[in-house]
């Protein structure tokens, strides 16, 4: 499912977390207050890739 976004296009995904995983994502988001989206995206963001390590170099 694509939605069109003021920024960018949208697709939603499901990740299956354990419960270990899930409840470290909950307390990390009561501590800062941020929503588990906005955390994933940034740790997705900072992955680094080979494509991108070349266009850096």
């Amino acid at each position: 499912m694509i939605m069109t976004n003021k920024k960018w296009a949208v697709k939603r995904i499901t990740v299956n977390l354990a419960t270990q995983e899930a409840d470290k994502l909950e307390k990390y988001c009561q501590q800062t207050g941020r929503p588990a989206t906005d955390v994933i995206r940034e740790l997705i963001r900072s992955l680094s890739i080979a494509e991108e390590a070349k266009e850096k170099d």
